[in-house]
């Protein structure tokens, strides 16, 4: 599924600039537990979560995610926006719960990654 079908599912609001719109993600991935992230995340995966820290992207770039959608209504801080720019990690916000994110993306079917 490319990151542009992604976003229209979850009606999306892309925050980093220049983002590759053709780009295919195969999975995704919802916790806001570092430790899960860690075990489960694999490349071209999606992060889903509503953890607004720099360390969710420090997490996303060490295991590969090109793609973090962070839910919930919050704006988050400008400089997690530039540190995902500089990590060349897409990031997009979905204003519904993580359970409605979730269920739209799967039910599109882009599956879980295990």
């Amino acid at each position: 599924m490319t990151l542009q079908e992604i976003n229209a599912i979850i009606d999306g609001e892309i925050l980093t600039k220049d983002p590759d719109m053709d780009m295919e993600l195969v999975n995704a991935f919802s916790s806001d537990v570092i430790s899960h992230i860690v075990t489960y995340v694999s490349d071209k995966s999606i992060l889903i979560t509503a953890v607004y820290n720099p360390q969710i992207l420090k997490t996303a770039e060490m295991k590969g995610v090109q793609c973090v959608i962070l839910i919930g209504i919050y704006e988050p801080e400008p400089s997690l926006i530039s540190l995902a720019n500089s990590l060349g990690i897409t990031l997009l916000r979905s204003t519904y719960s993580m359970y409605v994110t979730c269920g739209k993306l799967y039910s599109c079917g882009l599956q879980g990654t295990f």
